[in-house]
């Protein structure tokens, strides 16, 4: 699908307070777009500090807009049912005039159930709602009139109907983000079935893609992100034991929940979790396996569930924009006279070691 878009993807997991959460990932996102990085992307989790850290994703990216240029700012995801849909489209207005014109909406649906009974909702209800928002959310970016007499969004943002993504793990929905022209974002993992535990991650969306292209309207350009965890480092050894310590605690919280997973190794947990690690070599070996990324126009890499340090994060996404994404059919920007250096960790303090 030609050159591809390079982005870098965060859940804001490190293991430190709310405040400097924040600060560590604001900072990587600043080192993505010095190494060229196309977009970044925020997740967006409420209650639950392990498994997300930021409820107010436009918030964030309205600080994050103000300290950059160039990177495209998107987010992965809102959980739509859970929002008021004319105040998502208020928020996302004016933080689209604020960054230039460089915000992406990614959209889903789904969400940890327990989140769904305080927002006044139940997680079975949760297609309905998302559809239903959606509409008033389209309709309040193209202008419509709002409810009785002349509202109308303000300030105006028809624009953003056209930066829509929309998340799935389904056959069904790769077919109706495709017919509204939308994109569609593949996640980094999926639920197996539960008579092919094994199954390859492509064997599950290569089908997705299928169905989003084909009920794509002519004329209208594929945008199909794939997120992948992508964790390499400059010893491959160091690589695997902080996967160890990342992927053995993601395992344990998964078995927590009731679902299965076979075996009890780091090499079980690589396999399970669509994990890609080591050296740039081992990084992009293991990538080229997966022939899902090969029909993608955004690579998005993210380090969770392994969550190393700040250091190897910062380290990591400097060995994937010089080593990693150009193998893969991305190609960095030229730089410009004002372009920020990249900062390159020479230390890691005592405190990053094992």
């Amino acid at each position: 699908m030609g050159t591809k878009r390079l982005g870098f993807f965060t859940r804001l997991l490190d293991e430190v307070n709310p405040r400097q959460r924040y600060r560590l990932a604001t900072e990587q996102i600043l080192h993505a777009e010095s190494l060229g990085f196309d977009s970044a992307w925020v997740a967006q989790h409420h209650f639950h500090e392990a498994e997300g850290g930021l409820p107010a994703p436009l918030v964030f990216l309205a600080h994050i807009a103000a300290l950059t240029r160039r990177i495209r700012l998107g987010t992965g995801v809102i959980t739509l049912p859970m929002e008021l849909a004319l105040r998502v489209a208020e928020d996302t207005a004016v933080l689209d005039l604020l960054s230039d014109g460089r915000l992406e909406i990614g959209l889903g649906s789904g969400g940890t159930p327990s989140s769904f009974p305080p927002f006044g909702l139940q997680s079975d209800e949760r297609g309905a709602v998302f559809g239903a928002n959606l509409a008033i959310l389209l309709a309040a970016w193209r202008g419509d009139t709002l409810g009785a007499g002349d509202n109308r969004l303000y300030p105006a943002a028809k624009a953003l109907a056209g930066r829509v993504w929309q998340a799935t793990f389904s056959v069904d929905g790769g077919a109706r983000a495709g017919a509204a022209g939308d994109g569609l974002m593949l996640s980094r993992t999926q639920p197996r079935p539960e008579a092919a535990p094994d199954l390859p991650l492509d064997a599950m969306q290569n089908p997705i893609i299928d169905a989003y292209l084909d009920a794509l309207p002519d004329g209208v350009e594929p945008r199909i992100l794939g997120s992948r965890t992508a964790f390499a480092a400059d010893d491959g050894d160091r690589a695997r034991q902080w996967a160890e310590k990342g992927l053995r605690r993601q395992a344990e919280n998964f078995r927590a929940t009731g679902q299965r997973l076979n075996g009890d190794r780091l090499d079980d947990f690589i396999a399970a979790f669509d994990v890609h690690l080591g050296t740039p070599e081992d990084v992009l070996a293991s990538l080229r396996r997966d022939s899902a990324l090969a029909r993608v126009t955004d690579l998005a890499f993210q380090v969770h569930s392994i969550d190393p340090p700040h250091p190897y994060i910062l380290r990591s996404l400097e060995l994937i924009a010089g080593d990693v994404a150009p193998a893969l059919g991305w190609t960095p920007p030229a730089r410009g006279d004002g372009d920020a250096p990249s900062h390159r960790p020479d230390t890691l303090s005592s405190q990053e070691t094992l």
